[in-house]
């Protein structure tokens, strides 16, 4: 038992990133679907173990199957017989109790998060060794075991984590569970497999395909009328529309199809795959359009290559960091560290597709001094302004507020962050279809000397203000 007391800085000292996990794991939206999973851990010695999180209604259960149970320990003068299994096993938690416990760990109340009364112990591996023998015969211990529980009277977010009180030892084992709700409590063979907080998620995303799909409608017939003066970068613009689109319409079907059987049944791939385009595709776009390809000049500089040079490839390590993360779950050893590295790539890249819009600002106003122009200069001007503006909004809004969505949103009302992401979205395409769409008799070229006049003292005061 001396062995079991482990301290809170140990806890940390351990496995500090993932002793967190489970704190952490609720930061990223959708990084873990709830559906039926499979597992595999393998001569793991990690304290703490997160596998899935999911928000139960008053109607909730938990189905629990461990097989090929095996223990390795590193110290040779424990044996395998002498283990105390009561410091290892399953139980839920919501992040709040997690909190206390690991307070009541640091203040030595316990010395395992399974003595916690905070926390639903699910099993402990004490009820694997077998019960006294009259006859003497020995009897082996069992390596698996199924377990099944409804939490009707506990409604919540709850992640279903493994305890490893022994630091000594490595535990090895296959792991399935199936986390539902009831949507009929008369019915015990009716399922959902999604979390209370994501049940809204199929119609919402339902809605924003037809949403898109109109919008691709109205921008194609738009590109029909005024062909004349439509440039490629328009064309584009409609690609990109008909990818998120299509990503809508994979993502609904993903969720349906998991909130019915607890698996995708191959949607998720289609998913990847339209998430994967739609990504590189938007932030072509915005670098594209930073530059003022096509509509203002039919090339690129080769800083402007090396933008989209360098964005290309980060959208591709986001996306595998992506399916990683989805796929493999906090269980896995490498999770933090997938997930770390999508941050860090999704950063950079939006840091990124800003500068070629700077360096088009920039332009414009060294341009307007020397051409005779200043008038549509201006205009050009003002409207890469709000472009500018309007991109570092779209992506503090979707990239922090969605965020802060998540951790102060109750764990029934989840789906409203997804909401408010995917409706940022929606206004930034329109936003930038808008501003950018072709016109039949282009403003910039109508411009009496009057307005020629006003322009250059705007640009004026504005160098002044800058100054």
């Amino acid at each position: 038992m001396a062995m079991a007391a482990r301290p809170f800085r140990y806890l940390l000292a351990h496995n500090g990133g993932l002793a967190l996990a489970l704190i952490m794991m609720s930061w990223w939206i959708g990084g873990a679907k709830a559906e039926i999973r499979e597992m595999e851990v393998q001569s793991d010695a990690r304290s703490i173990i997160p596998f899935d999180e999911f928000g139960f209604t008053r109607w909730g259960g938990l189905e629990l199957n461990v097989t090929g149970i095996a223990f390795s320990s590193s110290s040779s003068s424990e044996a395998a017989d002498d283990l105390d299994l009561s410091q290892l096993g399953f139980f839920l938690s919501t992040r709040d109790a997690w909190l206390h416990v690991l307070q009541q760990l640091q203040d030595l109340d316990i010395t395992c998060a399974l003595q916690s009364d905070l926390v639903h112990v699910v099993y402990s591996f004490d009820r694997l060794s077998p019960p006294p023998n009259p006859s003497g015969v020995p009897v082996a211990r069992a390596t698996s075991f199924r377990f099944a529980v409804n939490l009707t009277d506990s409604p919540g977010q709850f992640t279903l984590v493994f305890a490893n009180c022994l630091p000594t030892l490595r535990v090895s084992m296959d792991v399935r569970s199936a986390m539902f709700n009831r949507p009929d409590p008369s019915d015990p063979s009716s399922r959902a497999y999604l979390s209370a907080g994501s049940a809204a998620l199929p119609l919402l995303y339902s809605l924003l395909f037809f949403a898109y799909a109109a919008l691709a409608v109205v921008w194609a017939a738009a590109l029909i009328r005024r062909r004349r003066s439509a440039f490629a970068i328009h064309y584009f613009m409609l690609a990109v529309i008909i990818l998120k689109a299509l990503n809508l319409l994979c993502e609904a079907e993903d969720k349906s199809y998991i909130e019915r059987t607890g698996s995708a049944h191959g949607w998720d791939v289609l998913f990847y795959i339209f998430s994967f385009l739609k990504g590189i595709s938007l932030f072509t776009l915005i670098v594209l359009i930073g530059t003022g390809w096509s509509f203002l000049k039919p090339y690129l500089q080769d800083r402007e290559k090396k933008v989209l040079m360098a964005v290309i490839p980060l959208q591709v390590v986001a996306n595998i960091a992506q399916v990683a993360i989805d796929e493999s779950g906090p269980y896995a050893r490498d999770w933090v560290t997938w997930r770390q590295l999508f941050l860090l790539v999704d950063v950079v890249c939006c840091c990124a597709i800003l500068f070629p819009i700077v360096w088009s600002i920039k332009n414009l106003r060294e341009a307007a001094r020397t051409d005779g122009k200043a008038a549509v200069n201006l205009m050009k001007l003002t409207l890469f302004r709000q472009y500018y503006v309007v991109v570092i909004c779209y992506i503090y809004f979707t990239r922090v507020v969605v965020y802060a969505l998540i951790t102060i949103t109750s764990y029934q009302y989840l789906w409203t962050s997804v909401f408010a992401g995917e409706l940022a979205t929606l206004a930034f395409y329109v936003f930038t279809g808008y501003k950018f769409r072709p016109e039949a008799h282009n403003p910039y070229f109508a411009i009496d000397d009057e307005e020629e006049e006003a322009a250059a003292e705007a640009l004026k005061l504005d160098d002044e203000f800058e100054l």
